[in-house]
């Protein structure tokens, strides 16, 4: 395995949070910002432990809700390198729903996030 592909596979991240009141909407399911808050913090420290460097996000690309996730539900978010660019990483995030009291598991949310290496003048440097 090359040094690049050991530095993916290390970097992947996983993050379970509980979905309680205070992240819901008015119809009881996950707040969608929430949702999107949660999966650019698993993507940001993703690509932080991949490039030991600052990063910051630049894009959001092809979001897809595919259920509401009700109250009281675990959810897994599960964050990895899926390209490296000079400067860029993209991540993909997935994130999972279990319900609490059974073993029942689906991914219901998908996202790709863009970040890229700045230096100590914000500007893009080598990613790695």
């Amino acid at each position: 395995m090359t040094d690049i592909e050991n530095r993916i596979n290390d970097s992947e991240t996983r993050i379970f949070k509980a979905v309680f009141p205070n992240t819901t909407n008015h119809y009881d399911t996950l707040f969608g910002g929430t949702a999107l808050h949660m999966m650019d913090e698993a993507s940001f420290i993703c690509a932080t432990r991949f490039s030991r460097k600052k990063v910051v996000t630049i894009s959001t690309d092809q979001i897809d809700f595919k259920k509401p996730i009700p109250q009281g539900s675990i959810v897994e978010l599960i964050a990895r390198i899926s390209r490296v660019g000079n400067t860029s990483c993209n991540v993909e995030v997935s994130m999972f729903m279990e319900d609490m009291y059974s073993y029942k598991r689906e991914k219901v949310v998908t996202g790709n996030f863009t970040f890229v290496a700045i230096d100590d003048n914000k500007n893009p440097t080598p990613i790695y």
